[in-house]
């Protein structure tokens, strides 16, 4: 007679366990991807730089293909907006005819706050190159008044 022992690992099948090895299966009825296919359809976003002098803001932000007339800018206050109106054609001809078209049309936006107010009658945007450049300078801090309490 012969004693063998039998190592048992109550939680060997649990250590095993993948509940995400099969994600791609339950998502597979979903479309995650543009209806586009394969094609990368992403929208471009505005990159900016930002920097600050001890009277001024100055920002750069990045507009390359956009044209002059269809950048908008507003401030108020510290708050400053950039909108672009962005459009793309893109058209490919093999032997005279055309094999593919396309065209992209849409609204781009980006609002953020400055640390201080601007002075808006006095800011300024210009745009050269794709890149559109706002001179925001600062609105002189208001004096804090402490009150008496009577």
């Amino acid at each position: 007679m012969s004693n063998h022992l039998k190592r048992i690992a109550p939680f060997g099948e649990l250590s095993r366990f993948e509940p995400f090895r099969n994600l791609d299966e339950i998502f597979n009825g979903f479309r995650l991807m543009p209806a586009a296919g394969n094609m990368e359809i992403v929208e471009p976003k505005i990159r900016i730089d930002v920097s600050e002098t001890d009277d001024a803001y100055v920002v750069k932000a990045d507009a390359p293909g956009v044209a002059k007339e269809d950048i908008q800018v507003s401030v108020d206050g510290n708050l400053v907006t950039i909108e672009f109106e962005i459009k793309k054609e893109t058209e490919e001809k093999e032997k005279g005819k055309v094999i593919r078209s396309e065209r992209y049309i849409g609204r781009q936006s980006r609002s953020f706050s400055l640390a201080q107010d601007v002075d808006e009658n006095t800011s300024k945007a210009r745009y050269n190159n794709g890149v559109l450049e706002l001179t925001l300078p600062k609105k002189a801090a208001s004096s804090k008044k402490m009150l008496s309490v009577s």
